[in-house]
C-alpha cells in the first residue's frame, strides 16, 4: 500500500508539471503567406510607358516620368499592355492622391471587352485587383450609416462583366469578390505594395507583402493587363513583370 501511495503521489506531481509547463509554452501563431516580392531577379521586366496602350482616356490621363505613371483620374477608362499575357508575376506600388480615390489593374481583360471602348466606361471583362482608397469605405459608412458589406479598401479580387472567377473566402455575400483576409491599405498619400500572381487561371494578391484574397477557375485565364482610370488621381511606380510558361 506504501508503494502505491507513493507512486500516486508521484503521478499526481508529474501530470502537474506537465500542465504547468504546457502552460507555460506560447502558442504558435496562425501561419501567414508571406511574400515581399519587390521584382528584382532574373526575368523581370520593368513595365514603362511604351509598355502601354491607351484605349478610351485622354492623351493627358497618363503621364509617364522617372519609373512613375500619374493619372489624373479622368475620364474613366484604361490603359492596357502592348500585348496579352498569360502567366505571370506582377509587382506595383500605388498611392492615391485624393480621399476615396477609386482604381485598379485590370488581369486577363479580354481583345473583345476592349475593343470600341468609350470614354467614361471599363472593360466589360477581365478579373480586378482593386486599388481602393480608405476613404471610400468611410465615406459609404457615413453615407449610410452601416459599414459596407460588397465591398472593401484593402484589395477586393473579382471578375467583372462576362468573366468568371471561384473567389477564394471569405467571399462577399453574393459570393463574387474575395475579399481580403485582412486589412492592410495604408491611406491617401501613403505607398502601398501589389505583388499579383496570376496562373492557369488563378490569381492570388498579396498586400504589402501578405497574401490576402484571389480566386481560381478564371475564364478568361489569358488577356491584358490593365491600369484604371476610375475618377481621381493615382499614382504607380516600380511596375515590374515576370512572365511565366
Amino acid at each position: 500500500m506504501k508503494i502505491t501511495s507513493r507512486c500516486c503521489v508521484f503521478l499526481i506531481g508529474v501530470s502537474i508539471l506537465a500542465l504547468c509547463t504546457r502552460s507555460a509554452i506560447p502558442e504558435e501563431p496562425a501561419v501567414v503567406t508571406k511574400a515581399f516580392v519587390d521584382g528584382s531577379g532574373p526575368d523581370w521586366k520593368t513595365l514603362g510607358e511604351a509598355d502601354f496602350v491607351n484605349v478610351n482616356t485622354d492623351p493627358d490621363t497618363w503621364t509617364w516620368k522617372d519609373g512613375e505613371v500619374h493619372c489624373t483620374g479622368t475620364p474613366v477608362g484604361v490603359t492596357r499592355s502592348q500585348k496579352p499575357i498569360t502567366n505571370f508575376e506582377l509587382v506595383a506600388t500605388w498611392r492615391h492622391l485624393k480621399h476615396a480615390g477609386n482604381s485598379g489593374i485590370f488581369v486577363w481583360a479580354s481583345e473583345e471587352a476592349l475593343k470600341g471602348l468609350k470614354p467614361n466606361s471599363l472593360p466589360p471583362g477581365g478579373i480586378e485587383v482593386q486599388v481602393l482608397d480608405l476613404g471610400y469605405a468611410e465615406d459609404y459608412e457615413k453615407a449610410n450609416g452601416k459599414k459596407s458589406d460588397w465591398f472593401t479598401s484593402h484589395g477586393d479580387v473579382f471578375p467583372v462583366g462576362t468573366s468568371k472567377m471561384t473567389p477564394f473566402p471569405p467571399v462577399a455575400p453574393k459570393g463574387v469578390r474575395s475579399f481580403p483576409r485582412k486589412n492592410l491599405t495604408k491611406g491617401v498619400g501613403q505607398w502601398n505594395h501589389y505583388y499579383v500572381r496570376a496562373i492557369n487561371g488563378e490569381v492570388r494578391l498579396w498586400v504589402n507583402g501578405e497574401e490576402v484574397s484571389g480566386g481560381t477557375n478564371c475564364e478568361p485565364r489569358t488577356g491584358y493587363l490593365c491600369l484604371e482610370s476610375e475618377g481621381a488621381p493615382v499614382e504607380f511606380k516600380n511596375l515590374r513583370i515576370r512572365e511565366l510558361p
